[in-house]
């Protein structure tokens, strides 16, 4: 069987997608799986580096607001559905998969085209304009991560992720983790992510509350982003418990396993491995966008798995009186733990790759 998996310009599409071509290859090590990305996104590393074949498009970036980016547009796609026609001769896939974003618009539009198969997952609980195009027209399968969100012809099976994450048992990592990271076995420990885009608030107000979090005895592992940039305070006292600042974590499954707690965006990756593995979590979502990062997070906050903080309101002020007594409290966190450890499935990988399978076998 040879499948296409389109998806790419961010770890939102690039990651489920991964995770997806492993379960195919746990359940048919003969699968053919080629990939289809631009050159613009992260799928030009990530995707290589997962041992997977990319094949290379031209993005086609879809302006958000009316502007002069909309009237090349027709353009830009009539060359992207081009190439995307050329890369399906020479592959022949059975089926096309498309994970949302600049890549997948041309890919359904090809696909259609050449009469083949498409699968459609959509990442975030509010559809991507790319998802919400193709679900009009796909009638064989259209998966959601979420249940509430709205997509003709869908269905709720979760969001696929890795599956270091999925089958990770953070009690029994957690020595291993803590010693790879340089963090005290005993203390009260904060995840605090974000990454490149829109870090910023995150990085600087958990920097300047770093006096607080050490007078409570909390550890931090601070991952800043490749961009980011992290300036810490003197911290006074004796022995201060450590803040250790890393740019990038290619071990995120030891990240985890090393936290009590987690800060960061509410992307639907974050959001569903911070619930998976039952991880409490302070969603702070991105403050541009379609508002899709809040409703990521609203159902693991309503369930009582997570708490969502503005990114306006995420100053040091508010870190410093609400993060070290929540971190302090174990009775707390177990209990928001395992409140979002009932809301999501760890097996979305393995349900959309026997969705895939079964699709191309009718």
């Amino acid at each position: 069987m040879r499948v296409l998996l389109a998806g790419g310009g961010s770890a939102g599409h690039t990651s489920p997608l991964i995770a997806t071509a492993d379960a195919l290859r746990r359940r048919l090590p003969e699968v053919e799986i080629t990939c289809l990305g631009t050159e613009r996104g992260l799928e030009g590393r990530v995707i290589p580096e997962a041992g997977y074949r990319l094949e290379l498009i031209p993005p086609v970036p879809l302006p958000r607001k009316p502007s002069g980016g909309l009237l090349r547009v027709p353009g830009r796609l009539r060359a992207a559905v081009a190439a995307t026609r050329e890369v399906l001769r020479r592959v022949q896939p059975h089926v096309v998969v498309g994970f949302g974003g600049y890549v997948s618009m041309p890919a359904y539009l090809a696909a259609r085209r050449a009469k083949l198969p498409l699968v459609i997952h959509e990442g975030n609980a509010l559809p991507g304009i790319a998802n919400r195009f193709g679900a009009r027209f796909c009638t064989d399968v259209v998966a959601t991560s979420f249940p509430a969100t709205r997509l003709p012809h869908a269905q709720f099976i979760g969001l696929p992720i890795r599956r270091s994450i999925s089958t990770l048992d953070r009690a029994e990592m957690r020595a291993l983790a803590r010693d790879h990271f340089g963090l005290e076995q005993d203390a009260p420990t904060l995840l605090v992510t974000g990454g490149s885009q829109g870090a910023r608030r995150i990085n600087d107000s958990m920097c300047a509350a770093a006096p607080a979090m050490a007078a409570a005895g909390v550890q931090v592992l601070h991952v800043k982003g490749p961009k980011g940039v992290v300036e810490l305070p003197e911290t006074r006292g004796v022995n201060p418990p450590p803040y250790v600042v890393v740019s990038y974590v290619d071990r995120m499954d030891l990240a985890y396993a090393a936290a009590d707690a987690v800060v960061g965006r509410a992307g639907a990756n974050s959001v569903t491995e911070a619930a998976a593995i039952g991880l409490p979590a302070v969603f702070v979502p991105l403050p541009i966008g379609n508002g899709e990062q809040a409703l990521n997070a609203a159902a693991v906050v309503e369930a009582g798995g997570g708490l969502l903080v503005d990114d306006s309101a995420f100053t040091a002020e508010w870190v410093s009186r609400h993060l070290p007594p929540l971190l302090t409290d174990q009775t707390r966190l177990a209990k928001m733990g395992a409140a979002a450890d009932r809301l999501i499935r760890r097996d979305a990988d393995d349900v959309l790759a026997g969705l895939i399978i079964d699709r191309v076998q009718r």
